[in-house]
């Protein structure tokens, strides 16, 4: 994958994902090339269940991508994908997927997930190991999903 800055990337998305107190799922997608964020995306699923942080980003993104140069993007998002966002990431053909929080630490404090994991996925659609990263500020988004389940609890 080209030399890009996770790490700034994954601060972007965390930052999108704050706007949701309750469910901090957010995702930008990158072109690597430049640079530059093509869109964003949060998770909306309170009315849409499809609505999940990358999906919302996809959308958002099909509005003002160039169709020919998404294999080059690079999708980040705060939590791994479910196997729905993974399989449009997939479709999309994007060049790689970025993620912070796993699935497993997802279940473990209390949010329901499938147990399918990205990687999973991604190998069932032809992609190479190394198109899916997980654990890019894993701690920073583990903080964002624990103080949302107690959110969840306090209220």
């Amino acid at each position: 994958m080209m030399n890009l800055d996770h790490d700034r990337h994954m601060h972007r998305a965390i930052k999108v994902a704050s706007t949701n107190k309750f469910a901090p799922f957010g995702a930008i997608l990158v072109d690597p090339i430049t640079g530059d964020e093509i869109a964003t995306g949060c998770n909306c699923s309170e009315n849409d269940p499809t609505l999940h942080g990358e999906i919302d980003c996809i959308r958002n993104a099909a509005a003002v991508w160039d169709p020919e140069r998404r294999g080059d993007y690079v999708l980040y998002t705060t939590a791994e994908p479910c196997p729905m966002c993974m399989a449009a990431c997939v479709w999309g053909g994007f060049r790689a997927v970025v993620y912070g929080t796993s699935i497993p630490h997802l279940q473990a404090t209390g949010w329901f997930q499938i147990d399918i994991r990205s990687h999973e996925v991604a190998a069932q659609g032809g992609w190479k190991p190394d198109r899916v990263v997980g654990g890019v500020m894993a701690t920073e988004c583990d903080r964002l999903f624990d103080a949302a389940r107690r959110l969840h609890a306090d209220s």
